[in-house]
């Protein structure tokens, strides 16, 4: 039995819609990642989807979910959005947006609303785990749920890390 996490605002919002998730906890990592937790869950970090603030030439934020081992192609990005570009926010920016300490960013329940984009494939996955919006903590969903509760809009930018 996994120790039971206090609420965050995103395990708020899954139970209010009445999403059925499992939970995860593991010993978080300063810079470990989705990698990391991958690893320490036992999950292919294909199917651990990180959160990324991203913003644009405007410096309007964004939020990319994105295969644990996959790096985002911002110039591909960029070009399906209709953007000029896209980069990643700073991290204390993006704490500022999202509400979240960077490392346990979650796109349930963020501060700000932000255009929510989704790599594609991640869609095939029959579940994935995503941060649940606390450092060591991620959540099992079935990866749908970024459609119809975060109105996540597909894209195609993953690059091979």
């Amino acid at each position: 039995m996994a120790k039971h996490v206090s609420e965050t605002p995103a395990t708020q919002l899954l139970k209010q819609q009445k999403v059925v998730f499992t939970e995860h906890s593991y010993e978080y990592l300063e810079h470990g990642g989705a990698l990391h937790s991958a690893e320490v869950l036992g999950w292919d970090p294909f199917s651990v989807v990180k959160t990324l603030i991203m913003q644009d030439q405007d410096a309007k934020p964004l939020v990319v979910l994105m295969h644990g081992n996959r790096k985002v192609s911002t110039k591909n990005l960029a070009r399906q959005i209709g953007a000029k570009s896209v980069e990643p926010c700073q991290p204390e920016v993006a704490n500022r947006h999202s509400g979240y300490l960077v490392g346990g960013t979650s796109p349930f329940g963020t501060r700000k609303s932000m255009p929510i984009y989704i790599e594609a494939s991640i869609l095939e996955l029959p579940k994935i785990l995503i941060n649940g919006g606390r450092r060591g903590y991620l959540v099992g969903i079935d990866p749908q749920v970024c459609i119809s509760l975060l109105a996540a809009k597909p894209v195609h930018c993953a690059l091979l890390d």
